[in-house]
């Protein structure tokens, strides 16, 4: 399993282009799956619905499932957040996963960043940060490419992925 960070603030682009970048990846013949850090609460589940019931009742893991896709749902109920390598684990079997959001991990990773955002880059401070994918040109230490080419960026990615998290740097208990 091979992985990949993308990173970046927030609102600079990263889920769009995620979604531009997968179907590149897939069409290649990749089983690609991805793990998102949201630095918030969130539910994907409606109050109401009998799973959020069980959840509500108690019960520390609930698993959906239908002829179409399943979910698991886990409660934490005050627990430490998993780190990057154990929800790694629990992933099936693929040949690349992106990790959006991680920033504080030791791995390769893209940052999108966008300058007329006004929010300052995180490259100048990160090492992992192989190349910047970017709306505009402008001198960087690492290569700048093209946020709207997606096919040189999923070329970029499969060349710069990493193979595991091992030597993983720890920060604040997340990888």
């Amino acid at each position: 399993m091979r992985i990949f960070g993308i990173v970046g603030r927030s609102g600079s682009g990263k889920t769009t282009l995620i979604e531009r970048l997968v179907p590149r990846l897939v069409s290649k013949g990749l089983v690609v799956s991805l793990i998102k850090h949201a630095h918030h609460g969130f539910d994907i589940d409606r109050p109401g619905k009998d799973s959020w019931r069980h959840r509500e009742a108690g019960c520390t893991e609930v698993l959906l499932t239908s002829n179409d896709r399943w979910v698991l749902m886990h409660e934490l109920r005050g627990q430490r957040e998993p780190t990057l390598e154990e929800l790694l684990s629990r992933l099936s079997p693929c040949d690349l996963v992106l990790i959006e959001g991680f920033k504080a991990m030791d791995a390769p990773k893209l940052e999108v960043w966008r300058p007329s955002l006004g929010k300052p880059p995180v490259f100048p401070h990160d090492g992992g940060i192989l190349a910047v994918a970017s709306d505009e040109r402008f001198p960087a230490p690492v290569p700048v490419i093209d946020l709207r080419d997606a096919d040189s960026l999923a070329d970029f990615v499969l060349a710069s992925a990493k193979d595991s998290l091992e030597g993983c740097a720890s920060v604040h208990g997340r990888c």
